[in-house]
């Protein structure tokens, strides 16, 4: 992880990468989950026997619970200190490219691209690479933007 102690080292760090993260093992139960907390139910993620037969061989993950953890990915590659909180701003330009098999192993790299001035205080655009192990296509690339907001 790399820490900042405050908005000026972060804004000195625009154009390096960040990562790899640990990898993680996507597992059905986390598909499932996700399935039953939005509704998709589709068979291509949750009917491990149909999809075996199905054209990725087996189960995959949704592209929104890939999406989804990509703030506990950023939470172990980058940390700035000396302002009140991060907040979730939104998304850039997300792409999946790649499906994710449930049962394969995904990291993030990090690169970050731009920290500009907002009345609320610095908004930052981090762009986040999810890759599987072994694949030479990422999963998922997405711009995110984080708004942290100056300390009283």
């Amino acid at each position: 992880m790399r820490t900042f102690a405050n908005i000026d080292e972060l804004k000195a760090a625009v154009g390096e990468k960040f990562g790899p993260t640990e990898w993680r093992t996507v597992t059905q139960e986390q598909v499932n989950t996700f399935a039953d907390a939005t509704d998709d139910h589709q068979w291509i993620h949750v009917d491990v026997e149909r999809a075996k037969e199905g054209p990725f061989g087996g189960t995959i993950a949704h592209g929104y619970l890939t999406l989804s953890l990509l703030p506990s990915f950023m939470f172990s590659l980058v940390k700035v200190e000396g302002i009140a909180m991060g907040v979730n701003f939104g998304l850039n330009k997300v792409r999946f490219h790649t499906p994710v098999p449930v049962g394969a192993r995904i990291r993030a790299v990090g690169e970050l691209i731009d920290v500009k001035n907002s009345p609320a205080g610095h908004l930052s655009t981090l762009k986040m690479t999810i890759e599987i192990e072994g694949e030479r296509r990422p999963a998922c690339v997405a711009e995110t933007l984080s708004l942290y907001v100056r300390g009283e």
